[in-house]
């Protein structure tokens, strides 16, 4: 599970099920059994789905319980149960990826790493992998699951397909190690459009003041690597991947005015991007904070 991450339920037992029990399925009763799931989930309206109708609320205009946002929300539940059932599918078979401006990438052999920030959209461990399999093996981080056994479990799905997986709790360990794969001309995954740590960066994301993870554009300061939004959405069966322009670093300003506007730049073109395909966009957590009452 990639830092930031959320999911619907808990416990063990339901993963190890998933996992031995899903990829065996045909196809179209993987994909009925997860959209029934799916239709279950939303019709319970659990604290997840009512906290996905607030933030679609904030992204489109509308309130929280009217018509348009109530089908946003509808089609976002059954989009991020098929994330799981593709999660499930990562070893076996998989829906096809399209990339869009892939020459975006430093060219392999340049030295250049290459930081990908992603908001919670699509699948981004689909995009991992079908990167890995183009050449481009990903590193990011993740939160250590209890017990540790599930976490290591997480941990081998995703390196199955190229996808290597650093604690977000150990920082001694994985910032340097990230700063390694960069030196090497590798790839670095991160999650950006949720501060789960509290130490965020002030932006404003759809119109709103709240706060995104300094990460990404520290990391592309101290080593030099390309910092690359990207966006992703489904289109039918398949998965949609766009590599938008590189960030960069303002010269003449300090490091935290530098970190701060790099990581506005990414809340602008997460913000056009789940604008556009709002349905695709799996945060069932908070994103602004509360407002206060009047």
């Amino acid at each position: 599970m990639q830092a930031g991450e959320q999911v619907f339920w808990d416990g063990t037992e339901t993963y190890r099920i998933g996992w031995a029990v899903v990829g065996r399925l045909p196809a179209w009763l993987a994909r009925a059994v997860f959209a029934l799931i799916a239709e279950v989930v939303w019709r319970l309206q659990i604290s997840g789905v009512r906290q996905l109708r607030a933030n679609l609320a904030q992204v489109t205009g509308a309130a929280a319980d009217s018509a348009e946002v109530r089908r946003l929300a509808r089609m976002g539940v059954h989009s991020y149960l098929r994330y799981w059932r593709e999660f499930f599918q990562l070893s076996d078979s998989r829906p096809p990826v399209t990339f869009k401006g892939l020459d975006r990438l430093p060219a392999a052999g340049s030295g250049r790493g290459v930081i990908l920030a992603l908001p919670h959209s699509g699948n981004w461990d689909l995009a991992g992998a079908a990167l890995a399999e183009l050449g481009h093996p990903v590193t990011t981080v993740a939160q250590r699951l209890r017990p540790e056994a599930l976490y290591q479990r997480f941990v081998a799905a995703r390196a199955a397909v190229g996808i290597e997986v650093l604690p977000v709790d150990e920082p001694r360990r994985t910032v340097p190690a990230l700063g390694r794969r960069l030196a090497e001309g590798g790839v670095v995954c991160l999650l950006a459009d949720r501060d789960i740590t509290g130490g965020g960066l002030a932006v404003r994301l759809h119109g709103r003041v709240t706060t995104m993870p300094p990460g990404p554009a520290r990391l592309a300061m101290s080593t030099g690597a390309a910092l690359i939004p990207v966006s992703l959405w489904y289109n039918g069966r398949g998965l949609r991947v766009h590599f938008h322009e590189e960030i960069v670093a303002a010269p003449g300003t300090g490091r935290r005015e530098q970190a701060t506007v790099m990581t506005q730049a990414l809340a602008d073109v997460f913000t056009e991007a789940i604008r556009r395909h709002p349905q695709d966009w799996h945060v069932l957590q908070p994103v602004w904070p509360p407002v206060p009452p009047r």
